[in-house]
Formats: C-alpha cells, structure tokens, sequence
C-alpha cells in the first residue's frame, strides 16, 4: 500500500499563492477611490471596481479549491491520474542506461529541506536497486522556489557550471549535503572541493550563461502543473534517444525508497508482461 504522501516544500508556496487575490482587491479599489471625485460618478466607479474585484476573487477561489482539492489527495496518498502526460528530456542531466524501459524525472529545489531529506536518505540506495541495474533512467530537472529559497537559484546555477567541466551529480549530491552553505560565496569552495577549475567555475557564475537552462526547468515544471518539490513523474521513454517520455505516474514529497519501488516493481511487471 502507497505510504502517505509528503507534501514537501508545497504548502506554504500555496498559501502564499492563495492570498494574492485579497491584495489585489484591496490595492485595486483603493486606486480607483483616488483616482475618482464624489457623487453619483463616484458610486458608479467604486460599484465597477468591485464587480472586478469579486470576478477576480471568485477566480481566485476556483485555483485556491483546486490546489487545496490536490494537497487533500496528497495528504490521502492518492496518485494523480495521468493522462497525456508527455515530457521533454531533451539536455537534461541523466543517470543510467539510455535503454532502460521506465525513466524518473525529479523537480528539484537544493534549499528545500524535503529534497534535502530525501537526497540524503532515499537517492542513493534508489539509484543503486534501479539505476546502476539498468533498469529505469534517473533525469533531474530544476525547480528552485525563489519566494521561499532564496539561494535555490544560484545552487542550481552552480551544479550546471559544474556540468560544464563533468561534475554536475558531484556537485549536486554535494549542495544536497551542505543545505547550509549555498549563498553565493560558498560556491567557489564546493568547486574548489570537487577540483574543479576554479577561474573557470567561477566565470560561468557570475557570467548568467546558465540561467536560461535553469529557467527552462522551471517552466517546463510549472506547465506540468508542479506546485512543490520534491516531485517525481514515472514513464515509458517514447523515442530511441530517450528525449521524450510519457508519464503515467506521480509521486511528490520526500518519500522512502518502498514508496519508489512499490510503482517501479509494479511498472516493470507490466512492462514486461506487456513484452510477452
């Protein structure tokens, strides 16, 4: 039976979310009541404005049931349906064999603590059982958290100019084991531990080249609809090369290495029952 389901860094970046129509309600009204004189015109303008602000929060409310509907079937150990649900592993960073049958795509933050707790507890010993056995592909995607990880982005930053000199899963189990040092300077010193080319680190730092990159991970998150991390889609490669995957699974949180192998034992069982 699938163990409850974590929700990880999710439901404080909600409730952030869910306030943002209230604000506006009020900053929007206010305007208006300046910007407009007494009498008759003036009812007419604070009786429009707050037509839009109850079409905004009435908006609003529909997101906030939605979100609030997914965290329940979370918290209930549900597993979202997934349906259609193709994704681009096109340049992304990858573990294991191009010709393993199921793949596994984390959305990370690094200043998350529930990544954190499950890079530490859970990663290795799932990528010992199932990567380093040939049988799923391991592919992490950035998803740093900005509003509530204020060094999420530059972690992330570093571990793709590690990359660029090989050392991109070196340096990211390394960030996931020092949550406490990832403001921007402590970056040259978990280069410098790693031997990487300091100079040359260090000019992909502060150059932005890998920005970009790390953008298009969390665009590439966001319209798949991941609201926290860790998050996790499990599926079937669709093309030779490995770039394109249909996921049929979804599992978010920090969770322990039975709940990976309870959907990735049943997986390869289909799949190969699906092969005969």
């Amino acid at each position: 039976m699938m163990q409850k389901i974590i929700p990880g860094c999710l439901l404080i970046a909600l409730a952030l979310y869910s306030t943002t129509p209230a604000r506006a309600q009020s900053a929007h009204t206010i305007k208006l009541r300046e910007e407009t004189g007494g009498g008759a015109s003036r009812e007419q303008a604070e009786l429009q404005a707050l037509r839009k602000d109850i079409e905004k929060l009435q908006s609003g409310q529909v997101e906030i049931q939605k979100s609030l509907q997914m965290i329940k079937d979370l918290l209930l150990g549900k597993q979202p349906a997934l349906e259609d649900v193709y994704i681009s592993t096109a340049g992304a960073h990858a573990l294991g064999s191009p010709a393993a049958k199921l793949t596994i795509i984390e959305f990370s933050d690094y200043e998350c603590p529930y990544c954190g707790n499950y890079a530490r507890d859970t990663y290795s010993p799932l990528i010992e059982k199932y990567v380093n056995t040939g049988k799923v592909r391991y592919i992490l995607r950035n998803f740093p958290l900005v509003q509530l990880h204020p060094h999420a982005q530059v972690a992330a930053e570093a571990a793709e100019c590690a990359a660029e000199q090989g050392k991109y899963w070196e340096m990211h189990e390394r960030l996931f084991r020092s949550q406490q040092a990832l403001d921007i300077k402590e970056m040259s010193g978990h280069a410098a531990v790693l031997g990487l080319d300091s100079a040359r680190f260090q000019q992909c730092l502060d150059s932005g080249r890998v920005r970009a990159k790390v953008q298009a991970d969390l665009a590439e998150g966001a319209k798949l609809n991941v609201r926290g991390t860790p998050t996790f889609f499990f599926g079937y490669q669709q093309d030779s090369g490995g770039e394109k995957i249909r996921a049929v699974k979804l599992m978010s949180g920090s969770q322990p290495l039975s709940a990976f192998a309870e959907i990735l034992d049943d997986m390869l069982r289909e799949n190969k029952d699906a092969s005969h």
